[in-house]
């Protein structure tokens, strides 16, 4: 792997991702000469993670930098490589990195065209914008894109993974879309998950919720994990469409913001139980024929 030279960083902005990812690029032994930050907590943030380092403008951060991180939601993004690009901030040989899931390196061709290279290092991660950030980086991956055909590119990408600590992990430009809508579905949704299941125990009296949940949740995320569809149990799994009714009966009636959530990942789980060979053929239809009925769970049609 290429190893990049000791680089002058210019963090845009200083969000939960920007902060972290500097203060992990100065831990390497780089320099972040600037960041760029109007929010509060932008301010609060950098002066934890990024402390002594001056709060510039975008341009004039991108101007002092060898490396351009840009910690930006996804829809700002082309704008800001836009308006540095015409602003003249860019340069030629500046490396140019965005954080974004979603996008690929098209949305960086203006500052590929004023000769940067252009990458996209995506951490694998939720993060909190503190210190213990840090510390996960070193538990995490990296997805890392350069230009297909830009070996070179793709290796400082890499390098640069590997200084902050975690392990890089090549997604191709064309699959950027599908990466992150897998990722997105896994861990935001996962915490929608529990945050229902821990406010349904509150709504039935239950105290300490999370407290409860926490071993069980733990042990199946580590079960699938480890052994993917074959860790499924539960009523669904075990085709018990009687208890299943009983849940779809009592969501309804108690938590029904909830009950449409349980039903469709009940039907996914019927299709995943069955092609693992979990669930017979009789068990399944009566599930999917149960969950597939809108009057199900309303006890009043």
């Amino acid at each position: 792997m290429m190893r990049p030279a000791r680089l002058a960083v210019g963090v845009v902005s200083a969000g939960r991702v920007g902060s972290v990812l500097g203060a992990a690029l100065a831990r390497a032994g780089h320099t972040v000469v600037a960041a760029s930050g109007l929010s509060a907590a932008s301010l609060a943030r950098a002066e934890r993670l990024l402390p002594d380092v001056p709060l510039l403008p975008p341009d004039e951060t991108v101007r002092r930098a060898d490396l351009v991180l840009l910690a930006l939601p996804d829809d700002a993004l082309a704008g800001m490589v836009r308006g540095l690009v015409a602003t003249g901030s860019l340069r030629p040989g500046q490396i140019v990195v965005h954080t974004s899931g979603a996008q690929g390196i098209d949305v960086l061709a203006p500052a590929a065209e004023a000769g940067a290279l252009a990458l996209a290092l995506h951490p694998v991660m939720t993060f909190t914008g503190r210190e213990e950030d840090l510390e996960r980086l070193a538990a995490c991956s990296i997805g890392v894109t350069a230009a297909a055909d830009d070996e070179a590119g793709w290796s400082v990408g890499e390098a640069l993974a590997v200084e902050m600590g975690a392990e890089p992990v090549r997604i191709p430009d064309s699959a950027r879309a599908l990466y992150h809508a897998a990722l997105t579905h896994g861990a935001n949704h996962l915490m929608t998950l529990v945050a229902d299941c821990a406010e349904v125990l509150r709504e039935a009296g239950i105290a300490h919720s999370e407290r409860l949940v926490a071993p069980l949740l733990s042990a199946a995320l580590d079960n699938v994990l480890r052994h993917g569809d074959r860790a499924l149990t539960g009523p669904v799994a075990r085709g018990d469409v009687g208890t299943v009714r009983k849940h779809l009966e009592v969501l309804a009636d108690r938590a029904p913001d909830v009950a449409p959530a349980y039903r469709a990942l009940a039907k996914r789980t019927v299709a995943r139980s069955s092609a693992a060979g979990l669930l017979d053929t009789a068990a399944a239809k009566d599930l999917t024929e149960l969950l597939d009925d809108p009057a199900e769970g309303h006890q009043d049609q």
